[in-house]
């Protein structure tokens, strides 16, 4: 078993520091209006509603992964220039109840180009109008669907999976999912940035965040949250591939990312842990020299896995 924890390097890192900072006080000078409450019908259509458009990405394809009887909607964006290392599946976060892969398309097709992967970005079913199991089911059919597709669709046979917030916890499951089935043999590496892995809240890290909404909306009904398929931070976490994590220093999840990467470095797995200085949720999608820093880091890590390094 393996750990690397992983610091800021990058020429004028202090300049990224100090732009964070300034960046996260105008986030919160801007932010005193309140949030719809989602769970009434209305908060929930005006929360999902102010998500901010994002241009998709005009490479963007849609494919329907069949897998075993069930099928999700996909977008995959393919590299513009050379050959295809892999395939990286892609799940998105929005607390399992907001957001769609559409709206990554951006961010995807940088990875796409930077690292020489083909994204495959899933459009899973979301809470409360689809609780769980519906959201790993589908992510679990998308998986299923690259392990027999991904050859014929880019020509390698090699996967890897990631995903923020939310998506983090569903790639973790599907992990996990993947690895019971015997189908986990071609993913050479996972990337979950600032997961939620406990929506038990049993565990200290996951008493943090335990009154959120998004947990009654995606496993309320649930009596037993500690299931790993809810609460991957449960799970054997035996057997699986390298996995790099990545967190804000000033991160609601940070105790959850730090618990997560101890307990896959004790089931023997290899971890590469990145904590960013004055970095709060979400920031690898903040338009700061910070989150540029962690997207690179991101690209070259999954390169590396992928050439077999």
């Amino acid at each position: 078993m393996d750990i690397t924890l992983s610091q800021l390097t990058d020429e004028g890192s202090s300049a990224y520091v100090e732009e964070s900072r300034a960046f996260n006080a105008a986030v919160q000078a801007t932010a005193s209006h309140p949030h719809p409450d989602p769970s009434t019908p209305e908060g929930l259509q005006a929360a999902r509603s102010q998500l901010r458009s994002r241009p998709p990405d005009p490479r963007a394809a849609e494919f329907v992964a069949r897998a075993e009887g069930r099928e999700v909607p996909v977008r995959v964006i393919i590299p513009q220039r050379g050959q295809v290392r892999g395939a990286y599946l892609q799940i998105h976060g929005g607390g399992f109840y907001m957001d769609a892969a559409s709206r990554s398309d951006s961010r995807n097709g940088l990875l796409a180009d930077a690292a020489g992967v083909a994204v495959v970005s899933v459009d899973y079913r979301l809470a409360p109008e689809h609780p769980w199991p519906a959201a790993p089911d589908d992510c679990e059919t998308a998986a299923l669907w690259l392990v027999e597709r991904a050859q014929d669709l880019f020509g390698t046979a090699r996967l890897t999976i990631g995903g923020a917030s939310a998506g983090a916890n569903l790639a973790a499951a599907t992990l996990l999912r993947l690895r019971d089935r015997g189908q986990l043999q071609r993913f050479v590496g996972a990337v979950l940035e600032f997961g939620a892995y406990d929506l038990s809240g049993q565990s200290p890290s996951g008493r943090a965040y335990a009154d959120e909404w998004f947990i009654q909306a995606y496993a309320g009904h649930v009596a037993d949250r500690t299931n790993p398929d809810i609460s991957p931070l449960y799970g054997d976490l035996r057997g699986l591939p390298g996995v790099l994590v990545v967190v804000g220093a000033l991160d609601m999840l940070l105790e959850d990312s730090l618990t997560m990467a101890s307990r896959l470095v004790a089931a023997g797995n290899e971890v590469d842990l990145r904590v960013y200085p004055e970095s709060r949720h979400g920031f690898t999608s903040s338009p700061t020299k910070m989150a540029a820093a962690a997207l690179r880091g991101i690209s070259s890590w999954l390169a590396t896995k992928l050439d077999g390094r």
